[in-house]
């Protein structure tokens, strides 16, 4: 975070909401409900190329799982600050979709994801930290190239809305753009919420997401590595770069609450902590409680930390039953009345999986809906729910309640406004206390 904005003025108002007019203020409803294609395969076609920035782990697993999406794919430009990381990927796309990416064709650097967008691709896929999404996002709009990029979309409201724009220019230029909120391209999540959007459980009137794990991976410093180069090889701890775990994991349930009530909540109420995190400024648990403006409430908590529970639930209340909101459905007295068909074995036996997972089915996905010309904007919903995990976290960061009203023109932009592998004074590292403002 900028060490010119303060803390104790997390939620400063200025004209900048002048920003958000035209976007999304006092839209409390989600465009139709969207059913993906879900097909095994995507269809042949002409060869399409894409160009993956960020070549970590989910990275790597994206840009695989595009070219086993269907004929003709391939990878054909690699960009990553660190060479290691862009070298494990090359190894990997070789050994493991026999791909191999041209040595001219691989980028080096902050400005590598603009290097990739002018090689000759048809596809960006962005996997770099979230922090630098909008930028690269827009970019790649600019450029006129379908965009695959993992959520969180952003990681503040200045990022957020910017993604809010953008989103609109590519809708506008025919561009598709999908996002990596997979449990939208899950087969069974899918089929339940169709089933909700039919009335099978009557109005939501309450959802509860709960999702519980150990201890987040984390790096420790090298005496070699700058404190940019540290920060951004432990992304995941530092709240400028991942927007904390709330919005950089918890996203994809927060958005599953979004999924099936078709709307976002208009404030939220918080609860936070830091107990045993080793790296970074972030907390190690939320809770928190989010209100609609007919009263509608949805509860989310998450927490990382080794040792506790890792219960994990979902739960949409409605008028005439309740769901899980993955597979079954229950009337009122806790009756099933509806089940996911889940495909058997090879011995015939019924498993709990779906027929393709679902990272690898929404690349299947973004390429179907490309080849038969259908136009389709992820971004539009996925910004919305990234807004609402950057909403809670600031709730519980400052012990406030927060409105959706005050994201939409809130102007805090957490992290450097230019970058090289070097000190950071920009960032300010002190873990946020609530009630402190």
């Amino acid at each position: 975070m900028s060490k010119s904005f303060d803390r104790r003025e997390f939620l400063k108002i200025t004209s900048s909401a002048a920003l958000a007019g035209g976007l999304l203020i006092g839209c409390s409803q989600t465009p139709d409900f969207y059913v993906p294609p879900l097909l095994d395969q995507a269809p042949d076609g002409p060869e399409l190329k894409a160009g993956l920035v960020g070549c970590g782990g989910r990275g790597t697993g994206a840009a695989i799982q595009f070219v086993n999406a269907g004929p003709n794919l391939t990878i054909s430009a690699l960009g990553d600050v660190f060479e290691d990381r862009l070298n494990r990927c090359r190894d990997a796309l070789q050994e493991q979709v026999n791909v191999e990416v041209p040595e001219d064709q691989c980028y080096l650097g902050f400005d590598a994801y603009q290097q990739v967008i002018d090689s000759d691709v048809d596809i960006v896929l962005l996997a770099t930290p979230p922090h630098f999404r909008p930028q690269q996002f827009e970019a790649a709009v600019n450029a006129r190239k379908h965009v695959f990029m993992e959520k969180p979309l952003a990681v503040d409201p200045v990022g957020t809305r910017s993604v809010m724009a953008t989103a609109k220019k590519a809708r506008n230029l025919g561009l598709n753009v999908m996002t990596g909120t997979n449990m939208r391209h899950s087969r069974d999540i899918v089929a339940t919420n169709t089933r909700v959007r039919e009335g099978m459980i009557g109005p939501i009137v309450s959802a509860t997401v709960i999702r519980n794990g150990g201890q987040l991976w984390y790096r420790t410093p090298r005496p070699e590595w700058s404190e940019m180069e540290y920060m951004i090889r432990d992304w995941v701890n530092w709240c400028w770069l991942s927007g904390d775990h709330i919005v950089e994991q918890h996203i994809h349930r927060i958005d599953q609450v979004h999924f099936f009530t078709g709307r976002h909540p208009v404030s939220a109420v918080g609860y936070g902590a830091r107990q045993r995190r080793v790296t970074g400024d972030q907390y190690d648990m939320f809770s928190i409680d989010y209100e609609y403006e007919d009263g509608v409430r949805a509860h989310c908590a998450t927490r990382q930390i080794n040792g506790c529970s890792n219960k994990y639930m979902m739960k949409f209340q409605g008028t005439r039953g309740y769901t899980n909101g993955e597979n079954t459905i229950y009337d009122l007295d806790g009756n099933v009345i509806w089940e996911y068909e889940y495909p058997t074995d090879e011995s015939g036996q019924p498993t709990d999986q779906v027929k393709v997972e679902s990272h690898q089915q929404e690349q299947i996905d973004m390429v179907t809906n490309i080849r038969n010309g259908n136009l389709r904007v992820d971004a539009d919903e996925t910004a919305i729910s990234t807004m609402v995990a950057v909403m809670g976290r600031i709730s519980a960061y400052t012990g406030r309640e927060v409105t959706w009203e005050e994201m939409m023109s809130s102007d805090l932009r957490l992290g450097p406004t230019t970058y090289e592998l070097g000190p950071v004074p920009e960032v300010d590292d002190t873990v946020p206390v609530p009630g402190t403002a």
